[in-house]
């Protein structure tokens, strides 16, 4: 016959078997979570960049690409068609200013020159023998009018004589008519001659002057010609170095060809693009930031182009130290320029995350315990070449991945070894 278990006894034994249950499930729990934990994905911290969110200013910027030039370029044309004879430096050297580069034939250019030395020096005679012959017809002419003046004077005093004689009767009116009519012809022909001769004075004038403006502009060619003389043969036009020439012997240049460039490699600037649509941000005046490997050197904009080619809009910096050890000929340089200033801004380090500009970004956050990282919406904002604004997503002291974490995007939680 059974016999009753006590209910003591009974809510005794469901008790205990509620605690395996517990247990088991507790068990199954700890083995499933570490299995997920060792199925999730592990990478190790110290082989990532990450930065550490905190609160600061931020100078926001906007990108773009520029190439170091040399801050003084030269380039060196031949003045003249020519085939070059000699050539004197190559690429790299130092040269001296006024010291050779190059010689072209000069033989034609020689001649005509001369050519014209001997015209303007004939044009220089004739214009003297002119002004000789002038001033000889002048002194006739002058010496005409004194002796009409002379005769008038004469007859001026014929005249008073006879009108004398005539008033004390012993001349006649005959005689005061002729005597006038003689001194009223002489005296109109000496206005006469005195206006020929003013007038003479203005045409010689006029004459001469026309020969000295034809030996003027005869001169400027000449002294044009002697330019291009002096030009044609090379000269460096600055203590420089020299970065370009033509250097095969016999080759025939064109007039206005370049032959060669000289540039001061002591001194240096940076010449940039950037977008069309930024040209509201971009001013001459702005100050930039010059960005060569890890150096970076503050600069300003000095010359902007009004025009927009092919999307793209050019401006020149002006580095603050335009000599500085990372400034070389040819090198690439991001350029940064500054456009506004955020104060009290939740900030982490700019990284190639940052690619697309203020918008949405999925990043990796470490959690406090440093065991792992989870994924998480971030909001960004502006930006400089040190820092990107946050907007919301992180909040200041915990660390952010910086590196681009494009493999791990569809993991929403990792490891840290």
């Amino acid at each position: 016959m059974d016999t009753e278990i006590p209910l003591k006894e009974r809510r005794h034994r469901t008790g205990r078997r509620m605690v395996r249950l517990v247990l088991t499930a507790a068990g199954v729990a700890v083995v499933v979570a570490v299995a997920l934990n060792l199925a999730r994905p592990s990478v190790r911290l110290a082989g990532l960049q990450s930065g550490v969110a905190d609160v600061g200013t931020i100078e926001t910027t906007v990108t773009s690409s520029g190439r170091v030039s040399p801050g003084l370029e030269e380039i060196i044309n031949s003045p003249i068609a020519a085939r070059i004879l000699k050539v004197y430096k190559k690429v790299g050297d130092m040269v001296e200013a006024g010291e050779p580069i190059l010689q072209l034939d000069l033989t034609n250019v020689q001649t005509q020159y001369e050519q014209m030395v001997d015209e303007k020096r004939m044009k220089e005679l004739q214009l003297e023998q002119a002004r000789i012959n002038a001033e000889s017809s002048l002194r006739e002419k002058e010496m005409h009018l004194k002796v009409k003046e002379m005769t008038v004077n004469r007859l001026a005093m014929e005249l008073r004589n006879e009108q004398h004689l005539d008033s004390i009767g012993s001349g006649t009116g005959d005689n005061v008519r002729r005597a006038r009519y003689a001194w009223e012809t002489a005296r109109l022909e000496l206005e006469q001659m005195r206006q020929a001769l003013t007038d003479a004075r203005a045409i010689s004038r006029a004459d001469l002057r026309l020969k000295e403006l034809d030996l003027e502009v005869f001169s400027r060619k000449v002294a044009e010609a002697e330019r291009t003389l002096t030009d044609a043969r090379i000269l460096a036009p600055r203590r420089a170095i020299l970065t370009q020439i033509i250097s095969e012997i016999g080759r025939q240049v064109s007039a206005g060809s370049q032959v060669a460039v000289v540039s001061e490699l002591d001194h240096y600037k940076v010449d940039c693009e950037i977008a069309d649509n930024y040209a509201d941000r971009v001013a001459a005046g702005s100050r930039v930031a010059i960005k060569i490997g890890k150096q970076v050197i503050d600069g300003v904009i000095s010359d902007l182009s009004p025009v927009s080619r092919n999307g793209v809009i050019s401006f020149t910096v002006q580095p603050s130290d335009d000599s500085h050890p990372a400034l070389r000929s040819g090198v690439r340089a991001d350029v940064y320029v500054k456009t506004n200033v955020i104060d009290d801004a939740v900030r982490i380090p700019n990284g190639p995350y940052y690619a697309a500009g203020p918008g949405r970004y999925a990043l990796f956050v470490v959690t406090p315990d440093g065991t792992s990282m989870e994924q998480r919406a971030v909001t960004l904002g502006q930006s400089n070449y040190e820092f990107v604004e946050v907007l919301s997503g992180i909040e200041p002291g915990e660390r952010v991945i910086i590196t681009d974490m494009t493999p791990y995007k569809t993991n929403k939680k990792l490891n840290v070894k």
